[in-house]
């Protein structure tokens, strides 16, 4: 019934097409933002036709034996039309089974797109996962806002509010991403010893690929900027994927009002407003100095999950 073809660039329109008709794609899977960093990664990505139509696609990438539902990607797993149903899942599963197994895969690493993120119910992939006996081996949550059914600020996050606005903070979108980087790369390696996950580099080349849903917000005293977000859109979802702030930007709380703005105001029509996660080592470890900003805000549960299976008995 179906037949799993291996992506390369030929295939690049029809790939883009489908995420954009897809019932759970954002624009993380075009090809255009999964390859800003395709030197890190071995592409074994499939498109999955039906009598000659693309009804589905798979990103992935190979390591050794094993196949990676993208390890580039927040998430990933099944991208599907919605005419693809549960027992066409099935057998989808089925035929890749055969078609990695023949290229020596042993075992299967899965991150099914979170519902958050779906148009169109697609959750057929979990169900087949549980068919092949997949074991979940990470739980990473995030904070998340419902605007239909949104809590209001806690009283700190209240209080920094006021305080920004005493203190004059001005929010406006920018395009100042060196700035705010500066900030953001001081403030993970003084706390965490780390680095973003993108460069200045990779972040101002997506931006400059996805203007309309890569952006900067940033607040400001005196025209200098203090603290920033960058947020990625999607069709119903704003999801934050860095915040930070300097030391006069957490003084006068400068980040609660930047949120505010853009939970209230800026992208009070968009359904849902997603933090991110709070959780390392595969969710074992929980930031609860982070969750605990997240959840001021009025944040709450939504799970990103990591699924694996083996190929053979």
């Amino acid at each position: 019934m179906f037949d799993l073809i291996r992506y390369n660039s030929d295939f690049q329109i029809q790939w883009d097409n489908l995420v954009s008709t897809s019932r759970n794609g954002t624009f993380l899977f075009y090809r255009d933002y999964m390859e800003y960093h395709s030197d890190r990664f071995n592409d074994c990505s499939y498109l999955i036709f039906r009598k000659g139509k693309l009804e589905a696609i798979l990103p992935g990438n190979i390591s050794n034996n094993c196949f990676y539902s993208h390890q580039g990607l927040t998430y990933g797993g099944l991208i599907s039309s919605s005419k693809i149903c549960t027992s066409e899942v099935i057998e989808i599963f089925k035929i890749l089974k055969k078609v990695l197994q023949n290229i020596g895969i042993k075992y299967v690493i899965y991150k099914p797109v979170p519902l958050i993120y779906h148009h169109i119910p697609a959750q057929e992939d979990i169900y087949a996962l549980f068919i092949n006996k997949a074991e979940k081996i990470a739980c990473n949550i995030s904070s998340t806002i419902f605007q239909n059914s949104k809590l209001g600020f806690i009283e700190s996050r209240k209080s920094g509010l006021r305080k920004s606005i005493k203190e004059c903070i001005q929010i406006v979108e920018s395009n100042n991403l060196s700035t705010f980087w500066s900030i953001l790369e001081r403030n993970l390696q003084l706390k965490f010893n780390t680095k973003p996950v993108h460069s200045l580099r990779e972040i101002e080349l997506l931006t400059k690929r996805f203007p309309e849903n890569i952006r900067l917000f940033v607040a400001k005293q005196k025209g200098i900027i203090i603290a920033g977000t960058i947020l990625f859109l999607m069709k119903n979802v704003i999801h934050v994927q860095y915040i930070s702030a300097n030391e006069i930007g957490k003084e006068t709380g400068s980040l609660d009002l930047l949120f505010d703005h853009l939970i209230n105001k800026e992208f009070q029509h968009i359904p849902i407003f997603d933090f991110g996660q709070s959780t390392e080592k595969m969710g074992k470890f929980l930031n609860e100095n982070l969750i605990f900003q997240k959840e001021g805000f009025g944040g709450r549960g939504i799970v990103y999950d990591t699924y694996k299976y083996h190929l053979y008995p």
